[in-house]
């Protein structure tokens, strides 16, 4: 039996990462923007937020405030890896991402990724305030979805 550790899985320098990938946000948010499907589901002190993406988007997320599983659970998918360059994963692929972690995900074919929190909120509402810091430049609100004066790109 294999057994995975956390300091087995594969951890992208936050800072770093951090930098490049708001730097992309910029760029970013001057294109239409795609509002993912997302479902989140609470039991037992964890919560899990699924994240269906679209081949071709591009999406830019926000910045965590603590560890937890990132998982690509299907799909391609292409990761900032805080290097410059950005890595290809195919799912199944788990990471482990560490706090201060901000990370693009482009969508190669169409991919369903999820993050895992040990956590004792109940809501969305809760649950982010806890994880992710508000970034006011984001084009999403609470639950990945798109601000009112943001255009969606069509599919």
């Amino acid at each position: 039996m294999d057994v995975t550790t956390a300091d087995t899985l594969v951890v992208a320098p936050p800072d770093l990462m951090r930098q490049k990938v708001s730097a992309l946000q910029e760029q970013v948010l001057k294109a239409e923007q795609y509002e993912p499907p997302t479902r989140h589901f609470f039991h037992g002190g964890l919560y899990c937020r699924e994240v269906f993406r679209q081949a071709g988007a591009l999406i830019v997320g926000a910045v965590h405030k603590k560890e937890h599983m990132y998982l690509i659970a299907s799909g391609t998918v292409m990761i900032t890896d805080g290097e410059g360059e950005a890595q290809t994963y195919t799912g199944p692929h788990l990471f482990l991402s560490k706090p201060g972690t901000k990370r693009a995900v482009y969508a190669l074919t169409d991919a369903v990724c999820m993050t895992f929190h040990a956590i004792p909120a109940t809501t969305v509402e809760e649950a982010e305030a806890e994880l992710v810091e508000r970034e006011p430049e984001s084009p999403f609100t609470t639950g990945n979805r798109l601000k009112a004066n943001v255009t969606e790109m069509l599919p």
